[in-house]
């Protein structure tokens, strides 16, 4: 088997971060954690995920600044993104995906749905 992909989980809830490190770990993936956009940013930069998953609402910097920079940065652009957000309202998805990000989810979501979503996102089999 090749080498796990690394998601990156960026968030500043707690409980979020811990059932979302939990399940991807169970998953097979290595994680790694940040609990706002501007270590969002710094780990993104210093470990290169093959996935991150990006709450729009963080201190410091929102999803939508950090999935913008990320996007806009030649480097990184190839980051795969899959933004959660509790705004479920059209608005905000539309400015999510019109930044660059490649899924978005609305909280609550369904474990099942996420995995497949990441699993798809990465080019795994679901």
């Amino acid at each position: 088997m090749t080498d796990a992909k690394t998601i990156l989980i960026a968030d500043d809830e707690p409980n979020i971060v811990i059932s979302l490190e939990f399940l991807m770990k169970r998953e097979g993936f290595k994680v790694s954690i940040a609990v706002d956009g501007e270590e969002a940013i710094a780990k993104i930069r210093s470990e290169s995920p093959d996935l991150v998953l990006l709450d729009v609402m963080m201190p410091k910097k929102s999803g939508f600044d950090v999935c913008q920079e990320v996007k806009g940065d030649p480097a990184l652009a190839g980051t795969r993104i899959l933004m959660l957000t509790a705004k479920g309202r059209d608005t905000e998805m539309a400015k999510g995906m019109a930044l660059g990000a490649d899924a978005y989810m609305t909280k609550p979501f369904s474990t099942k749905d996420l995995v497949a979503q990441v699993r798809q996102l990465l080019g795994l089999d679901v």
